[in-house]
């Protein structure tokens, strides 16, 4: 029995090929037309539809990079089910190296959206409507925000189903954070919708990482082997053990100043450990910023001057933290000669 073509936005894409099409957003004051990129990979056997998608926060450029390679990967020509690939969702944003849109809002804290809504609304209820609903599957893909950076690390709510759990696991990244949902955002949109999703944060804003991207498009890949829309594959190495973080906390600035950084991403740290200090330009005043726990840096600010009060090291608890640090370890291991921040 022959497959059905699948359609998206009014386009039908035939079983066994694929298709680039612009999904039309909105316009410029100029009136020039926007679009949402996408590329449908339509399989000739059936699968599980899956959206991977990147530049939901239009600065976070990493993912639009992990989308590019995973179109060009040699492994998805056989694919089974359907690939939806959207390297960039916020295009207002991405043009303008921005997290926003132009009326201010997050567009990961619009969804499901509205028709007859703000901006941010109407474009969340656009992208939901012509492409999310038509997914069984979604991988999201973020970075820290503007200078911050975050260790590879995935974040779903485990808790909701094992196909979360297994895909959160089959991705591969060192850190698996079980994170609750946020109102209004794709991610708790989907999961009340019972569609298993994972968003991937990795690398900085308007920066791209190697070590970041470079996992990206091998933990999805292992997620496509996971759901059988991919061949296993001849040279397959077991993903690296990666352990669920309990928790995380922020530890902040303790006074307004400059701050000189103690630990690296990824480090291990003690409960009251120092991990940076703040100090006024000529030094007369100058605080700690302490570990409120023990855990893992799995975040933190690049930018050296700190407001008091400011977020600056994010760090994860574990229970099993010797194993958390031993599966930092060997990601970081496969990746030597990346940026000193790793």
């Amino acid at each position: 029995m022959t497959r059905a073509p699948f359609e998206l936005a009014g386009v039908r894409v035939a079983p066994g090929s694929r298709t680039q099409l612009d999904v039309p957003v909105a316009k410029l004051y100029t009136h020039a037309p926007l679009h949402i990129p996408v590329e449908v990979v339509h399989g000739r056997q059936a699968g599980p539809v899956l959206l991977v998608c990147g530049a939901i926060h239009g600065d976070e450029i990493n993912g639009a990079e992990i989308v590019r390679r995973l179109l060009r990967s040699s492994a998805i020509r056989r694919l089974r089910g359907t690939l939806i690939a959207v390297p960039i969702v916020n295009v207002f944003g991405f043009v303008q190296h921005t997290r926003y849109l132009p009326d201010r809002r997050d567009l990961n804290r619009c969804f499901p959206g509205s028709d007859a809504g703000s901006l941010g609304s109407r474009v969340a209820a656009l992208f939901r409507e012509q492409i999310v609903d038509l997914a069984s599957h979604i991988i999201d893909l973020h970075t820290g925000a503007i200078h911050r950076t975050n260790l590879p690390q995935v974040r779903s709510q485990l808790s909701v189903g094992s196909e979360t759990a297994a895909m959160a696991r089959a991705f591969g990244a060192p850190v698996i954070l079980n994170a609750e949902l946020r109102e209004g955002s794709l991610r708790a949109y989907a999961q009340h919708h019972g569609v298993p999703v994972l968003t991937y944060e990795a690398g900085e804003a308007l920066r791209f990482d190697e070590w970041a991207i470079a996992p990206g498009v091998r933990g999805v890949l292992r997620v496509m082997r996971h759901l059988g829309m991919l061949a296993a594959s001849r040279q397959r190495r077991e993903p690296p053990a990666a352990e669920v973080a309990n928790g995380s906390s922020w530890a902040r600035a303790p006074i307004d100043g400059i701050l000189r950084p103690r630990v690296r991403l990824g480090a291990r740290v003690a409960k009251g450990q120092v991990l940076g200090l703040v100090a006024d330009p000529f030094g007369n005043s100058e605080g700690e910023v302490l570990a409120n726990a023990d855990g893992i840096v799995i975040g933190m600010s690049n930018l050296p001057l700190a407001n008091e009060g400011e977020a600056l090291f994010h760090v994860a608890r574990f229970e099993a933290i010797e194993e958390a640090e031993n599966a930092v370890e060997s990601f970081q291991s496969d990746y030597e000669g990346t940026p000193d921040t790793l």
